[in-house]
């Protein structure tokens, strides 16, 4: 299960910072890492100087928006912003504790991926603490609809994600990605993987103050004749789906612990993820709280600690 190797939660060595443009305000903005104690949860504040002005833990119950992206927070003058690429790296690399001090009100898009967040984080190390880390596991199917649109967790023993597209574009069309998420895996076929869209939709999102930031350097963009307008094209033949796979996997940290499952979704995005997590989270009878994730082996498995919901 990657994550569950250790057993135990984990926070970062030392204090990492990384600024950048955000991609929908247009505006430079900073965000630090700090290391935090066990069950502290990822936190996030928002910081104008030496004041911070609100603060958030990553959980579903604080999404607010998820046009385009996901928000923490119900106010644009307190909120936070375009967490999901953070939270993608935070949650494959098995991060459980995490204050996030944000100079601005979203994550610094970088190069469109979650690759500069990981870079970040391995280059400043990673810490075990002394507290057992605790899952979520899945225990019946629990799917939700939105016309042509599902999303489903179902029972699995790992933590799988199954995710599909379908776009009326001849470039992109019907893409799939499958794979249960691990460090590596996460590092090797994910984390690359650009936002992308469409030049037809440029002036209307401008018009909205949306995409305000957006540029070659960190969207994959597609022009009206569907061929992608970057000079070095696509970092992997099927990134479309790559990068919403990776959205889901940011999405679905807002649990608020590392489930052990399989999310499938078919046309989904981040209100589908923000739903469904949130419809799960709803039925305490899908799922239960335990310690000492076993691994995925032909050998028995390791003992799994019921505890209390959190």
């Amino acid at each position: 299960m990657g994550i569950g190797l250790l057993g135990f939660q984990t926070t970062i060595a030392h204090s990492v910072t990384l600024s950048g443009t955000g991609v929908h305000s247009g505006a430079e903005v900073a965000i630090t890492f700090h290391p935090a104690e066990a069950d502290s949860g990822i936190v996030f504040q928002r910081v104008v100087g030496e004041q911070t002005i609100s603060e958030f833990k990553a959980v579903s119950s604080q999404v607010g928006n998820t046009d385009l992206c996901t928000i923490l927070g119900f106010s644009p003058a307190t909120s936070i912003a375009t967490i999901e690429h953070v939270m993608a790296a935070i949650y494959a690399l098995g991060l459980d504790n995490l204050l996030i001090e944000v100079q601005g009100a979203e994550m610094p898009i970088m190069d469109g991926s979650s690759a500069p967040f990981i870079e970040a984080i391995e280059q400043t190390g990673i810490k075990a603490l002394s507290v057992k880390r605790r899952y979520i596991r899945i225990l019946k199917p629990v799917r939700i609809e939105s016309g042509a649109s599902w999303s489903e967790f179902t029972p699995y023993d790992g933590m799988r994600f199954e995710v599909e597209i379908d776009f009326d574009s001849p470039l992109i069309g019907r893409q799939a990605w499958k794979g249960d998420i691990t460090p590596s895996v996460f590092k090797t076929e994910l984390s690359r993987a650009r936002t992308f869209g469409f030049m037809r939709d440029v002036e209307r999102m401008w018009a909205a103050g949306r995409g305000l930031g957006s540029s070659l350097e960190n969207s994959v963009v597609i022009a009206d004749d569907n061929t992608v307008i970057n000079v070095e094209g696509l970092r992997y033949k099927d990134e479309f789906v790559r990068h919403k796979t990776l959205d889901a996997v940011g999405d679905l940290a807002l649990a608020g612990a590392p489930f052990i499952g399989c999310y499938r979704s078919y046309r989904g995005g981040h209100k589908m993820n923000a739903n469904a997590l949130k419809a799960l989270m709803s039925d305490p009878t899908a799922y239960e709280i335990v310690e000492n994730a076993p691994q995925r082996q032909r050998s028995a498995p390791r003992e799994v600690i019921a505890v209390s919901a959190p």
